[in-house]
């Protein structure tokens, strides 16, 4: 179990960031980008293998997570995917990076996707888990099959008040819970989720995630700052950057999609792979098979 060490910080857009950084400073840049809810230790093991092949390594902290921070006070803590995504962008154009590959699971792989939509000059390459992974929130209040519905019952939780007080009162057994039922397959012991548990008590962390799942199915208004992003989004924008999507065979969120279903989506060269015996924590339950996506992108890049 390594821990991500040293920390560096930098204010970008709305945050003060907080990030791992490895590999040597001229390599071609990698931004791997956690989810809900886990931390920077998702990639423990993928970064130090990509660093070791001579790339630069950005891991970061997400807004609401470990000592990321927001500038101002009085910033909405907004956890809406356009929010996620200008982080991104905000953090590339402050450590001067123009290109890179951005990867990631959950919100952080959600994070990626907007900007290789929005913004694919500023995408070398994308690695995805569950595809392409920018929410459609005009669609959704429209019902989805029971099996696929009570997969969602935390977001539904975290409508209601009850749910934030649950969130506030029981965040690390919350987390844990989600952490077994998504990956049904992955045995970590109590260190392995301690290590991240640690980034779930940032002060902003119960506002963001709670916007964040309301916002999604449009119950709760945006940052009016991400506005005019989340009405790009809404147009469910073609990913045009070389990409390789995954699904984990025993994804407790999101059952595995055949690569057809998401292909509408993705009008570059695209890779779409299932793998069993593993759920939605993909770089911390398969950390080589991911470090090895990142770095076929990498390579591709650099042949062109």
């Amino acid at each position: 179990m390594s821990n991500l060490q040293p920390l560096s910080k930098i204010n970008a857009g709305v945050l003060s960031i907080v990030f791992h950084e490895c590999g040597p400073a001229t390599g071609a840049p990698v931004l791997l980008m956690h989810g809900f809810p886990y931390d920077i230790h998702a990639y423990s093991e993928v970064a130090p293998l990509l660093a070791a092949s001579g790339c630069r390594v950005i891991v970061p902290y997400l807004r609401g997570y470990g000592a990321t921070t927001f500038l101002d006070a009085t910033t909405p803590r907004s956890g809406e995917q356009a929010a996620l995504g200008a982080d991104l962008l905000a953090l590339l154009d402050a450590l001067a990076i123009p290109r890179a590959v951005l990867a990631g699971y959950d919100w952080g792989g959600r994070a990626a996707c907007v900007v290789a939509a929005l913004w694919p000059d500023r995408c070398a390459g994308l690695v995805s888990l569950n595809s392409y992974n920018i929410q459609n929130i005009a669609q959704a209040l429209a019902p989805d099959t029971p099996a696929n519905e009570h997969r969602l019952w935390y977001q539904y939780y975290m409508h209601g008040e009850r749910g934030r007080s649950g969130l506030t009162a029981n965040r690390r057994a919350f987390a844990r819970l989600l952490w077994e039922l998504w990956s049904p397959t992955w045995h970590f012991d109590t260190a392995t989720f301690e290590q991240s548990a640690a980034a779930f008590d940032n002060p902003d962390f119960v506002d963001v995630v709670i916007h964040s799942y309301r916002h999604r199915f449009g119950l709760v208004a945006g940052d009016s700052a991400y506005a005019d992003i989340e009405r790009r989004l809404a147009t469910q924008p073609v990913i045009t950057v070389p990409s390789i999507t995954f699904d984990g065979e025993d994804d407790g969120v999101r059952l595995p999609a055949k690569a057809a279903d998401h292909a509408k989506y993705f009008s570059g060269t695209r890779s779409h792979r299932i793998v069993p015996g593993a759920g939605h924590n993909l770089p911390q339950e398969k950390p080589k098979l991911f470090a090895d996506a990142v770095w076929e992108l990498v390579q591709r890049t650099s042949a062109n």
